[in-house]
């Protein structure tokens, strides 16, 4: 065998996609015999790969999904398995649970469940593995689905970010506030997890849009953590020119931004307006203005094109986009003096 195979060399000798050749390796029906002919024999020629070869031959499954995590106490990624579970609870397979800690366990463990065939399908959850990583994916024929991060070679559940953060700027904006301040997760989040970069984005659109020019002072970054966050906020906040309004990364982040204005003694939301993202339950019992995403409906819909994908039926598109929604709640308000 040539170790310097990879699936990429197959499907251009085959002349079809990467997709086409992950379809063929997972038995999918949704393939032309003539296209599956191709591939196969382009397989052989290079003498690529045995072990898929195998699992393609063998039929054998393990009657198990798995489901990989970063952040696994995070009240977002609990939200989207309980969606995930909703599904697989009416189908005959079981949830394995992997739960990545740190980055370079990552690699480690992807490689252990392609190589013990532990599931026969997998849900990545709010993490992007390197491209060698997804290589690898589309060798073994396993079926995967990406959820809460994007690859335009995977099926992809995701929210967009960039309109959520947009929508929670501009609602400060409507209300009259012009000092707007950002809390943003770490950009170098080891998960290369892009709705760091989105909702970045998205608040300086707003800004941008309303004639207001973005000023670094106003941004601090934290950990999805509500100490940090209310440590970070001390200083974004303890400022003469300080912000009356901040949007926060994530409700977390924002239940720290209100700790430290209390700390402050600064009312909410009539001396400062804090809205969040999310939409946690925490967010509903505190009455805090968030952007509702659909954590559970992403569970779900990855769920849904899982199984749609291991039955071998053809999906229409690879990007799913799910809506976001503004909650306004009590922790808006113009600010004083308007």
């Amino acid at each position: 065998m040539s170790t310097s195979v990879t699936i990429r060399d197959v499907a251009k000798h085959a002349g079809v996609g990467v997709g086409t050749v992950s379809r063929v390796l997972n038995k999918s029906e949704s393939v032309r015999e003539s296209t599956r002919i191709k591939v196969l024999t382009a397989i052989e020629e290079l003498n690529y790969s045995p072990s898929s070869v195998a699992r393609y031959l063998s039929g054998g499954k393990a009657m198990a999904l798995g489901v990989t995590v970063p952040f696994f106490t995070n009240d977002s990624v609990v939200r989207r398995l309980q969606g995930i579970v909703s599904v697989l609870a009416n189908s005959d397979y079981d949830l394995v649970l992997f739960d990545v800690e740190k980055r370079e366990n990552q690699e480690e463990l992807l490689s252990n469940i392609l190589q013990r065939s532990l599931v026969d399908g997998l849900l990545i959850l709010s993490m992007l593995p390197t491209e060698t990583d997804l290589d690898r994916f589309m060798e073994s024929g396993i079926p995967t689905v990406i959820v809460d991060s994007y690859h335009p070679d995977f099926p992809s559940v995701i929210v967009d970010n960039e309109m959520g953060a947009w929508q929670a700027t501009r609602h400060l904006l409507d209300l009259g506030h012009r000092r707007i301040g950002y809390m943003s997760d770490y950009p170098n989040n080891p998960f290369n997890n892009s709705p760091v970069v989105d909702r970045s984005a998205g608040y300086c659109r707003a800004l941008r849009e309303a004639g207001l020019q973005y000023n670094p002072e106003y941004y601090v970054e934290a950990g999805v953590d509500r100490h940090d966050a209310r440590k970070k906020a001390h200083a974004l906040l303890d400022r003469d020119d300080r912000p009356t309004a901040v949007f926060a990364y994530c409700d977390i982040q924002a239940i720290g931004v209100m700790e430290a204005a209390r700390e402050l003694g600064l009312r909410i939301p009539h001396d400062l307006s804090v809205i969040g993202y999310d939409g946690i339950e925490a967010a509903e019992y505190i009455q805090l203005t968030t952007i509702r995403q659909s954590l559970f409906d992403s569970g779900v819909r990855g769920a849904e094109l899982l199984l749609q994908m291991m039955e071998g039926r053809m999906l229409d598109d690879k990007a799913f986009v799910l809506p976001t929604e503004l909650v306004v709640r009590e922790t808006t308000a113009p600010p004083a003096g308007l």
